[in-house]
Parts: structure tokens; sequence; C-alpha cells
């Protein structure tokens, strides 16, 4: 593990305090997911989302899934907690675009 490069995510955690190795994504998980590997990383859209999100309230919850013939894979289910709306487009919320515009439009 030592060797492979962190992915950049606020939720892949790994400690190597005396010895011990410990990694883990800490992404909440519904009840139905796999164990987690950290190759599911490599192809995890967590981090893309969070980066290209419009929404400031945004909630995730993951579902680890195997997907023949590749493997494991995130699968994502987001809700805006302002307007308690499912994002359908992950991460895009139409109220939360609609108020920005409204906030720009005023100024």
């Amino acid at each position: 593990m030592a060797s492979q490069t962190p992915p950049n995510c606020r939720f892949y955690y790994e400690d190597y305090y005396r010895g011990q190795q410990t990694s883990e994504c800490r992404l909440p998980k519904s009840r139905a997911s796999e164990r987690w590997l950290r190759s599911v990383c490599d192809s995890c859209p967590t981090p893309t989302l969070l980066r290209e999100t419009n929404c400031a309230h945004l909630a995730l919850e993951g579902t680890i899934r195997r997907r023949r013939p590749f493997g494991l894979r995130m699968e994502l289910f987001a809700i805006c907690t302002r307007h308690t709306a499912q994002l359908k487009e992950a991460g895009y919320c139409a109220a939360c675009a609609e108020e920005q515009a409204a906030l720009l439009n005023a100024s």
C-alpha cells in the first residue's frame, strides 16, 4: 500500500502509526455495499463530484457494487440537504443554481 499514491479525496483515511497500517474510505456507505478495497478509489467519482458541484449543502452516500468485468465500483447517491432534493445529475442542484443566479443578478 505504501507504493500507491494516496487519492486526493477528503473521505480517504490512512494511518501508519507504530507499524499499524490502516486505510479506509470514510464516505458513508449503504447497507448493500460491498467491502471497501483500496482499488475502488482509483475509479471513484467522489473527488471529481466534490470539485465540480454547485451545491454547498451536498450530502453523499456511496454503494460499492461488483460490476463485471470491471470489478468493484463506487456508486453515489447525492442529495441537497437545504432543498431536500435528490440530485439526478450528480452534484448539480437546480434550486441552488437559481439562488446563486439571483444573488449574482442582485449585485
